[in-house]
C-alpha cells in the first residue's frame, strides 16, 4: 500500500503545475491519502476549489453575510457551496469523501499546532463543517448542471431559512457556550471545547 500510495501520488503530480504541487505539499495525510485513490479527479478537485475559493473571496469584499470565516455565515457559505460545487463536477460520493478528509486532515493540524484560517482547529468547528458539506452535497445533487450562481442562491436560501449551521458568538465575535456565556481563550485551545452549534438563523444572516 506504501508503494501504490507513491506511486499514485507521483502520478498525479507529473506534469502538473508548480501551483498544484505546491498546494498538494500543504494538505494532510488524509487529503493526500484521497487523491492517491481519486487521481483522475483530483485536478477537477483542485481546479473546483480555486474557483469557489474565488467567489466566496468576492462575496466576503461585497459583504452581504459578513467577513466572519470562523464559525459564521460566510464559513458555513464556503463549505456548502465547495460541496455542492465538487458534487457537480466529481460526484456527490468523492465530494462527501474529501470533505470528510479535509476534516480528518484539519485533527491532524490540531495534534501539530496548526492554524486554520487564523485559528486552531476543534470538534465544534469540524462538526459544523460536516453538517454544512451534507446540506451542499444535497444541493449540488438537485441542481446538478445548474450555474454557479445558483448553486449560491439556493444556499443563500438555506442560509436564510436555519439549514446551514453555524457557532454561537457574541456582537464583539466572542465564542459562546449554549449558555450564551462567553468561553475563555484558555479552553478554546482544546479540541473538545464548549463551542455551541446553532441554525443559521439563530441570528438573522441578512
Amino acid at each position: 500500500m506504501k508503494y501504490l500510495f507513491f506511486f499514485l501520488c507521483t502520478f498525479f503530480l507529473f506534469g502538473c503545475s508548480p501551483e498544484l504541487k505546491k498546494s498538494f505539499s500543504k494538505l494532510s495525510s488524509p487529503e493526500k491519502k484521497w487523491i492517491a485513490f481519486h487521481p483522475f479527479k483530483a485536478k477537477k478537485a483542485f481546479t473546483t476549489t480555486i474557483e469557489v475559493t474565488k467567489t466566496i473571496d468576492s462575496i466576503a469584499n461585497v459583504g452581504i453575510i459578513g467577513t466572519d470565516n470562523n464559525g459564521g455565515y460566510l464559513d458555513a457559505l464556503k463549505h456548502s457551496f465547495w460541496m455542492a460545487a465538487l458534487t457537480q463536477q466529481i460526484g456527490d460520493r468523492s465530494a462527501e469523501k474529501l470533505g470528510k478528509a479535509h476534516e480528518k486532515g484539519n485533527y491532524e493540524h490540531y495534534l501539530k499546532n496548526k492554524m486554520e484560517d487564523g485559528l486552531l482547529p476543534d470538534k465544534a468547528a469540524s462538526e459544523m463543517d460536516l453538517f454544512n458539506n451534507r446540506v451542499g452535497i444535497s444541493v449540488g445533487k438537485q441542481f446538478s448542471t445548474s450555474s454557479k450562481s445558483i448553486l449560491i442562491e439556493r444556499l443563500l436560501d438555506s442560509l436564510n431559512e436555519g439549514k446551514l449551521r453555524i457557532l454561537s458568538k457574541d456582537a464583539k465575535g466572542n465564542f459562546l457556550d449554549c449558555n450564551n456565556i462567553i468561553i475563555p481563550n484558555d479552553s478554546l485551545k482544546k479540541w473538545d471545547t464548549k463551542k455551541c452549534l446553532v441554525p443559521s438563523n439563530f441570528y438573522k444572516p441578512f
